[in-house]
């Protein structure tokens, strides 16, 4: 008898055999082009029974692949049937590749455009002209074949009151309109979820993790803007929430509306919009400008009071933290040496006693002891959870989404007695972190020239990490926001007031540890005594950094003054706000330092 992933991959193959196609590519990604795909929109699990986060798959009449990144290269062999699949790395072997090599000269390959971003079209286009043709299909046969697909989740939309958010949704769209002009366009499709929301000063749960609504939206120069939502969701006060110029239409009229752009000039991102917007507009006699999403700067660079937001928010973010690692402490000194799950199930509980807690900002991340070396690990990806070991670390980064603001921490916890060499590791990342919680820097400055500060102790010893130091995070939206960051990549994006990025160094050691200590940082003006002021950094994050993995001895004076300034301000803010053992325990975490 069949399997369930034989008989998908069987009815692929039936639907290629049918329309004269060679092969199909299924992206993870859906026409959202989201961090965080939907559950209706789980194209690549219906097919694979893969449940990562990253991945594709490709099948032809003969053979089928799918492709993983490094954190699922043990998953993928559990939850897809190496007979049916091969396994190959998404990165070192990408599938357009396995494409090339697999498929005779003239063959076709088909894609949904829907699932890829323009940019990558254009990519793929060029990689396989000459040799391989690209069908572009109007319907995605998953979405024919998928007979108990489940109904989209379907949220309340909040309305978000100026008053939370600082600026009204009519001084945003014309301000966003400004900007289309001065990018020579009449309009601008905007297909970035959380973009939309920030637009219109509304939030939903239509995906988990993501305060956000699955819609689009069309932003005119005159400041109008088409919104694509089903009408019957939106709350009655919604018109006068958005104020004159807005316009509400069913999903299914997005096609029409933008085959009647023709002849205009329509901004579209092709990094965060989907091909199939590019296509359709091209095909109507459009003329397409490739530029930036224009609400990823405005959004980026928070006002007064989503500042005010994310500050509060990450005090009460705090109290859940300290109220968790005084648990955990004390449960390791009982020897209750607990699961990850379960700890990260218990720090859940301690932020869910806050009643503006939405959801939380991503799936927590619980590694304990090795399953840290993994800087992305998931126990929920494991046949089962890992558990706490004495004499080692615990990693957990975690995060919350609260009605004023998102918060993204990670802490590395001494379970028991650290080694001397975690401890060195431990403090060379720190030193990382004080070196651009410390950092001051002009005007314009990259994020990729501050990266260097959190990664030049780690590299004077011959070590490094290998993920960025910093992304930047929404006010009560995304996690990951754009478009600045600090890493090495080269993002030709400057750092500016009002920005909140995390500050996250870190060290994995394979099989053994993995350390990273994260914080958020807001970008502030600071004034000086020379010629201009400078912008700086001023941690949000009010949570105690473990100090049992600290070689003082290795700390300079102004690094000592930083760490124990800080540990103030978590004291002075958190301390008024926890009792009885708890109080306690961050009084201690808290105590000022000194060299020995």
């Amino acid at each position: 008898m069949l399997t369930t992933t034989e008989q998908r991959l069987t009815a692929i193959r039936q639907w290629l055999a049918q329309h004269n196609i060679d092969a199909l590519l299924i992206p993870h990604e859906d026409e959202y082009l989201g961090e965080y795909v939907p559950a209706h929109n789980e194209r690549l699990l219906w097919l694979t029974g893969f449940t990562g986060s990253a991945g594709a798959a490709v099948i032809t009449k003969d053979k089928a692949a799918i492709f993983v990144d490094g954190r699922y290269t043990v998953q993928v062999t559990k939850q897809v049937p190496a007979e049916l699949f091969e396994y190959r790395h998404l990165i070192e072997e990408p599938a357009l590749g396995w494409i090339k090599d697999h498929l005779a000269k003239g063959a076709s390959v088909a894609i949904d455009p829907r699932m890829h971003s323009s940019a990558w079209l254009d990519m793929a286009q060029a990689k396989l002209a000459g040799s391989l043709e690209l069908k572009i299909l109007d319907s995605n046969p998953i979405d024919k074949l998928w007979h108990d697909r489940p109904a989209p989740v379907v949220s309340d939309v909040l309305l978000m009151a100026t008053e939370s958010v600082g600026q009204s949704s009519a001084d945003k769209r014309q301000e966003i309109a400004n900007l289309i002009q001065q990018a020579g366009a009449d309009s601008a499709v905007i297909t970035a979820l959380d973009s939309i929301c920030w637009l219109l000063n509304v939030r939903g749960l239509d995906v988990s993790r993501l305060p956000v609504l699955l819609s689009h939206a069309i932003v005119h120069s005159d400041s109008s803007v088409e919104y694509f939502l089903d009408p019957a969701r939106l709350p009655a006060q919604f018109d006068e929430h958005v104020g004159v110029g807005v316009t509400v239409h069913h999903p299914d009229a997005l096609r029409a509306r933008l085959e009647a752009l023709t002849g205009k000039k329509v901004l579209v991102d092709p990094a965060t919009s989907n091909a199939w917007f590019k296509l359709v507009l091209q095909n109507s006699g459009a003329s397409v400008v490739s530029k930036a999403d224009p609400c990823l700067m405005p959004k980026a660079a928070k006002n007064d009071v989503e500042i005010a937001g994310m500050k509060a928010c990450h005090i009460r973010d705090g109290v859940a933290m300290a109220k968790f690692l005084c648990w955990l402490d004390s449960e390791v000194a009982l020897g209750n040496l607990h699961d990850e799950a379960t700890l990260s199930d218990r720090l859940e509980a301690f932020r869910s006693e806050d009643p503006t807690l939405m959801d939380l900002s991503f799936d927590t991340i619980s590694a304990a002891g090795s399953n840290a070396a993994m800087c992305h690990y998931s126990h929920e990806n494991q046949p089962e959870p890992g558990k706490l070991e004495l004499n080692t670390l615990y990693l957990v980064d975690s995060g919350g989404q609260y009605l004023d603001g998102t918060t993204d921490i990670t802490r590395t916890i001494a379970i028991g007695q650290p080694s001397d060499e975690m401890i060195k590791q431990f403090t060379l990342a720190l030193k990382g972190h004080i070196g651009v919680a410390r950092a001051r820097f002009p005007k314009g400055t990259r994020g990729f020239q501050i990266d260097t500060l959190a990664r030049q102790h780690l590299w004077a010893e011959g070590y490094d990490y290998d993920h960025g130091t910093g992304h930047g995070v929404g006010h009560f939206l995304n996690v990951h926001e754009g478009p600045a960051s600090i890493s090495k990549r080269l993002i030709d994006v400057p750092l500016v007031q009002g920005m909140v990025l995390s500050n996250e160094p870190g060290y994995y050691r394979a099989d053994a540890f993995g350390i990273r200590i994260e914080n958020l940082e807001l970008v502030v003006e600071t004034p000086t005594n020379g010629d201009f002021p400078v912008l700086s950094f001023e941690s949000l994050t009010r949570c105690p950094i473990d100090k049992r993995n600290i070689n003082l001895d290795m700390l300079t004076r102004p690094e000592l003054a930083w760490l124990n300034n800080y540990h103030q301000k978590v004291w002075d803010e958190i301390g008024p706000l926890v009792e009885g053992e708890v109080k306690e325990w961050l009084r201690a975490a808290t105590t000022p330092v000194a060299h020995s």
